[in-house]
């Protein structure tokens, strides 16, 4: 498997959230599936870690998830 290609739960235990917060952001369009192994989900790490980062800043500030997902959807970079 790619080294760069992690499951659900080893994105969730390296950004230290839970499963499920990992499936409302999938469920949202915050992550990305990049590809799957039979059931499994599998997410690049390198950008579902800046992405969490960046998500992370902009909750801070008080951003919505849902107007963080509408930002990305029109193309705006967070």
């Amino acid at each position: 498997m790619d080294d760069n290609l992690v499951s659900i739960e080893q994105l969730a235990k390296m950004l230290g959230v839970s499963t499920a917060t990992i499936n409302y952001y999938t469920n949202l369009g915050l992550f990305k599936v990049t590809d799957r192994r039979g059931n499994a989900r599998l997410y690049q790490k390198d950008i579902a870690k800046k992405l969490h980062e960046q998500i992370r800043q902009l909750r801070k500030q008080g951003y919505s998830l849902r107007v963080i997902q509408e930002r990305l959807d029109k193309g705006y970079s967070i």
